[in-house]
């Protein structure tokens, strides 16, 4: 699932994308991982009587497949990300499939490359939408 384009090979408008189920399993060990327990993440009962009205994944889950995207795909082995902004539009709910979309939008010069970053659920609705800029490293 590896790939690597070099800058001068990256082309206005290439694209990449990948898919994940965002299991209980997922959604707990990244929260073990990250020291984090938040209720409306790892509580069912509290989360029920919540905004969202049951327990949703943690928001970095997605950005981190952002970054598996740009690292594994696109522009892919040897990238380095310099910025990303995220704009959480929609929850992701435990076992909803996330859908994480990058697009390259400018090439800036010195090996720096923006793109759009996306993702959607199972239902096409974007969860998360913002734009990344990294380098690759050739």
């Amino acid at each position: 699932m590896y790939k690597s384009y070099s800058y001068d090979e990256l082309q206005i408008g290439q694209k990449a994308s990948l898919s994940k189920t965002i299991t209980d399993e997922v959604n707990r060990a990244f929260g073990g991982e990250a020291g984090e327990s938040s209720a409306i993440h790892s509580d069912d009962e509290f989360a029920k009587n919540n905004m969202f009205g049951g327990r949703i994944a943690y928001g970095m889950i997605t950005g981190g497949l952002i970054g598996t995207v740009l690292g594994n795909l696109l522009p892919g082995l040897n990238t380095i990300y310099l910025k990303q902004s995220l704009e959480f539009t929609a929850p992701v709910y435990i076992n909803d499939t996330v859908t994480v979309e990058v697009e390259v939008l400018e090439k800036l010069g010195n090996n720096n490359v923006r793109l759009s970053t996306i993702a959607r659920n199972q239902h096409g609705k974007v969860v998360v939408k913002g734009e990344a800029i990294v380098k690759k490293l050739n």
